[in-house]
């Protein structure tokens, strides 16, 4: 019993000292300046990685497989109307009334004619979608981005949109169900269709980046400014400086922007500027 407690105690150390090493390298472990803390965010992009693997990435093959497209479709249309109120308020916020009323119609619209919101009838009527959120508002007004950092299951964000996705949070009407089974459920459904729609890239990522990594973060990087620009970013600014200088990308949905991003790295050519708006 005294040997089993002295090997106990030994791990535990050796396990404390390693993850002590971990952290005060990670501050110098980066060549990204906008990722000072790249040791720290590798070992964490880690650990996402394997949660992925043995849980969510198999629930999304299980639902892509049990769930036929329409239905899918119906579901991401479902989440996408609830997300559209918030995308109103956050336009408003950033000085775009017109955008704001078209969110508002949406809602009205795909609620009512859509059937709560499982058929997106505004978008064949000509109401565009938006994608807007509070750390987009922050960076509207001139906040910048900050350290970039990974978060466990969260995943990748910067400073100004950790804060950003904290309000999102909070202003979310899915966490004021009073029924928790039925807000658990729509959570769990919510991640998991998320991580379903994002399956088709996956290969395309794994074939063209040879650091994963380094590849997800420049893409969420480049995607975000493109975002707070409205696909119509400056070449170069105060906030390109903050997050590196990173070039811009055309406005784009999670998937197109990371195939966006596979085409220009295999092509090896430079990525162009352009406005969906």
């Amino acid at each position: 019993m005294i040997r089993s407690k002295k090997s106990s105690s030994n791990g535990l150390k050796r396990s404390t000292l390693a993850i002590a090493a971990a952290v005060a390298l990670s501050g110098c472990a980066g060549s990204n300046p906008k990722d000072p803390l790249e040791g720290f965010n590798r070992a964490v992009f880690s650990f996402n990685e394997g949660l992925d693997k043995v849980a969510i990435k198999p629930a999304a093959q299980a639902y892509e497989a049990a769930v036929p497209l329409p239905g899918r479709t119906g579901i991401a249309n479902f989440f996408g109307n609830i997300g559209d109120l918030w995308i109103g308020v956050n336009n408003l916020l950033q000085g775009k009334p017109v955008e704001a009323a078209g969110d508002l119609g949406r809602v009205l619209i795909n609620s009512t004619v859509g059937i709560a919101g499982l058929f997106d009838v505004a978008t064949e009527m000509g109401l565009e979608k938006h994608e807007e959120d509070f750390g987009q508002t922050l960076g509207r007004w001139g906040v910048g981005g900050g350290p970039y950092f990974v978060w466990p299951i969260i995943g990748p964000r910067t400073a100004r949109d950790s804060l950003g996705f904290g309000v999102d949070a909070v202003a979310d009407p899915v966490g004021y169900l009073g029924n928790v089974p039925a807000r658990n459920s729509l959570y769990g459904t919510r991640l998991v269709d998320t991580r379903a729609s994002l399956l088709p890239a996956e290969k395309a990522i794994n074939e063209a980046s040879l650091d994963k990594y380094a590849y997800i973060r420049d893409a969420y990087l480049q995607r975000r400014r493109s975002l707070i620009y409205d696909g119509n970013a400056p070449r170069l600014d105060d906030d390109a400086a903050l997050d590196g200088g990173l070039p811009t990308v055309v406005q784009m949905n999670p998937v197109a922007a990371v195939s966006q991003l596979v085409l220009t790295r295999v092509n090896q050519a430079p990525v162009r500027e352009a406005s969906d708006r």
